[in-house]
């Protein structure tokens, strides 16, 4: 399906998630030191965890539209670099607002990564295969949230927290180095000329208006809204499943590192299958909007019912499973958001308009974190925080369904 340097851009797409995902979650497995060595307690831990998300959200939309002005390559290449600066950094913090400003840097530097991604995409596939690219790329994010808990927890152990941060750093500029070079000479080279000429041509079915029509219009609109709850549920596991594991669940360091890297597996798998899934509903109906819809629908429900039961059962190994299938269920859904934009969008404003939607999703970055860890400081309990997690899951997908209108012709 995949051929020619297309494959290898997509390869390094997959390894950008994994070092992405390793880089955001590190923080929240080292909490429990993080927390010791700068005397922070779980209200100010939930804002630090917000701090990236304050980045994040702002660079979602700017990365988004600069990739469009300058293309992917540079922009890429630079907020991976950036990125990994900061991600090395956090091992100079010394305090609570130190680590603050430190990760609020650090969340913008990756702001950009999933429109500049998506960009990517559109200029290297055809329509009827980036569904499953947009998946397979994006399954990376899973998979480093996989390995991050062993590894990050293993280095942790052997050279302390803050060295740990720092070979993430070097991780990152070896990668940089390597998209550049595969990178060089053009966004798509004469080779590939064939798949970027279908790109086109199914781009230019779409009506060519200016970037403020699209961001008003309901299917961009809800679609945002489902992406904000997708991430809601992503950042509360993130930052917040693993200490959930060692402080209600009684599990030590080892035991939680193990324990959380199910969930992540699970929605790997979830992530692979959402974009295949989508694209054979949508051979079957010929319907791209309702092969999307169905898609994040269905998962958004089954996720919110699987989480919110996690809590309730009393069951170690229950919750653990019923999280891993919420976590499938969640992240089948991934492809299906930005897959939506590709098909509603003309290309010269898919930069801009995934940026806005991610942008729009990853609030949640800012108010997840920071909302649970004012739940558990105030009520010395994790039960409130899961059931917010669920309704606002339920209730986005309602509204997707009832309301997400396309509006333009694809």
């Amino acid at each position: 399906m995949y051929t020619g340097r297309r494959y290898f851009i997509l390869v390094l797409l997959f390894i950008a998630s994994m070092i992405n995902y390793i880089d955001r979650a590190a923080l929240s497995i080292l909490a429990p030191y993080i927390t010791t060595d700068l005397n922070v307690n779980k209200a100010e831990l939930g804002l630090i965890f917000s701090s990236f998300g304050i980045g994040y959200a702002v660079f979602c939309f700017v990365g988004g539209w600069l990739a469009d002005k300058y293309g992917p390559r540079r922009i890429f290449a630079g907020a991976m670099g950036l990125w990994s600066l900061f991600a090395g950094l956090t091992c100079a913090a010394f305090n609570f607002t130190s680590l603050f400003i430190i990760r609020v840097i650090f969340g913008a530097a990756e702001g950009p990564m999933g429109s500049v991604t998506n960009k990517t995409i559109v200029k290297w596939f055809p329509a009827r295969e980036r569904a499953r690219a947009v998946g397979v790329s994006f399954s990376g994010n899973p998979m480093g949230g996989a390995v991050s808990a062993p590894i990050v927890a293993a280095s942790a152990l052997a050279f302390g927290w803050r060295m740990t941060f720092v070979g993430m750093m070097l991780i990152g500029f070896v990668w940089v180095v390597v998209w550049l070079i595969a990178t060089k000479g053009s966004e798509a080279p004469k080779e590939e000329a064939d798949a970027r000429t279908v790109a086109e041509t199914v781009g230019n079915d779409l009506p060519d208006e200016k970037l403020s029509y699209y961001l008003k219009q309901p299917i961009i609109l809800f679609t945002a809204l489902a992406f904000f709850a997708y991430s809601y549920i992503l950042f509360f596991f993130m930052t917040w499943f693993p200490s959930y594991l060692l402080d209600a669940r009684g599990l030590n360091m080892r035991d939680m590192s193990i324990a959380n890297v199910l969930p992540w597996l699970l929605g790997f798998v979830g992530l692979i299958s959402g974009g295949f899934i989508s694209d054979y509903i949508y051979k079957l109906t010929n319907n791209l909007l309702f092969s999307r819809k169905v898609i994040i629908v269905v998962g958004l429900i089954i996720a919110a019912i699987c989480i919110t039961a996690s809590a309730l059962v009393l069951n170690l190994y229950g919750a653990i499973a019923l999280m891993s299938v919420g976590m499938f269920a969640m992240y089948v859904t991934t492809s299906c958001y930005w897959a939506i934009v590709q098909d509603t969008v003309k290309g010269n404003n898919v930069g801009a308009v995934s940026g806005f939607i991610h942008f729009l999703a990853n609030l949640a970055g800012v108010f997840a974190p920071m909302l649970t860890g004012f739940i558990v400081q105030g009520t010395g309990q994790y039960y409130s925080a899961f059931y917010l997690v669920g309704a606002l899951a339920i209730g986005s997908a309602v509204l997707l369904m009832l309301g997400g209108k396309k509006q333009t012709i694809a």
